[in-house]
């Protein structure tokens, strides 16, 4: 088979690699769509191991096959799989991660929680960039026929990640949220909230992702490269500051902003990966009643979950990839997407 290793320092590389076998308690997946993930630009940009490292994640150092938004059809089962957990040919998404399957975490689909270690598929092993990908069978979440490959593969990290976000908030439909970032995971907040009756503020760098913003239902949005982020947004709510804030950038910048442009008694959520942020705990936290919480990706609960608000609302998830490579085009693929300036990638198989 083929796969795109993540070689860092902004190289990529497809290489041939034996087709797998699944060992006990595990499948092969037939991938036929991998999206690509602003996260994944910390692999590829960082020398070999260092974004792990960064982000307290084990890595041996060694080149990988990147990918960790799976779906495709079950190929093949190891032993210990009964057919029925994993029928050939059942269409699939993959939670990515695994953990010791047994801990009270791991049972209750968060597996990235497992207190004796976990794996990332795509990040500390081989992922879903790549005709076929091994993962334990406890992972997989079935897809839904009505969804195509590539929304599964949003749903497995992006889009999962922005609903299960919105869900720790508790967001009530009516209020006003602003979405700090409008890459993949921005986007399907956007678009999200907007369908739990949020009235929705697009917050990014730069015109081409807020007008795509717009398109997802962003009823205003805020070009925070010209203008005072938390001035624009107490304008737009006429002085009171915004509900919610979500924070999908990671920048230190963007959450000091989504703290101080949220209302008395508001909630801001960090999703954005990496670097950190300075508070001043007083009148940013305290005299505010502020609640800020994390939202780490979603359970494979979750996931499901996700799916189906899909499938339930017919949102148009598959036109969130403004960009489908195959395999071939990996190096081309990665260049653009380093930009930052597109919509989401997806390789299709």
């Amino acid at each position: 088979m083929r796969g795109v290793l993540f070689k860092g320092n902004r190289e990529v590389e497809v290489t041939e690699f034996p087709d797998p076998t699944p060992g006990p308690g595990e499948v092969v997946i037939e991938i036929k769509a991998s999206g690509m993930c602003g996260s994944d630009l910390n692999f590829y940009r960082a020398a070999p191991g260092e974004a792990q490292k960064k982000l307290g994640l084990p890595s041996d150092g060694e080149p990988f096959i990147g990918g960790h938004e799976p779906c495709g059809v079950v190929a093949a089962r190891g032993p210990g799989v009964a057919e029925h957990a994993a029928p050939t040919g059942q269409r699939v998404m993959d939670h990515h991660y695994a953990g010791c399957g047994v801990c009270n975490s791991c049972r209750q689909g968060w597996s990235q929680l497992c207190p004796e270690g976990f794996v990332v598929y795509g990040v500390t092993t081989h992922g879903a960039h790549a005709q076929y990908m091994v993962a334990a069978a406890q992972t997989l979440v079935p897809l839904d026929e009505a969804l195509s490959f590539e929304a599964g593969a949003a749903v497995a990290c992006g889009t999962g990640t922005a609903y299960a976000a919105l869900r720790r908030m508790q967001v009530v439909g009516g209020a006003t949220l602003a979405v700090f970032g409008q890459g993949p995971v921005g986007l399907s907040a956007t678009l999200l909230g907007q369908t739990m009756g949020l009235r929705t503020i697009a917050v990014e760098l730069g015109t081409e992702r807020l007008l795509l913003a717009a398109d997802y239902g962003a009823v205003d949005t805020v070009d925070a490269g010209s203008v005072d982020t938390v001035e624009a947004l107490r304008a737009l709510t006429k002085g009171r500051g915004v509900d919610y804030a979500l924070d999908c950038t990671g920048s230190p910048h963007a959450r000091i902003a989504c703290i101080r442009a949220t209302r008395t008694w508001g909630t801001v959520c960090f999703v954005g990966e990496g670097n950190d942020v300075t508070i001043d705990v007083s009148p940013d936290l305290l005299r505010k009643q502020l609640t800020v919480i994390g939202s780490w990706t979603f359970s494979s609960v979750g996931q499901a979950e996700c799916a189906q608000f899909i499938v339930d609302h017919g949102l148009d998830i598959d036109s969130l990839f403004t960009h489908r490579y195959s395999l071939d085009q990996a190096a081309e693929a990665y260049q653009l997407f380093d930009t930052q300036t597109t919509g989401k990638g997806v390789f299709v198989l």
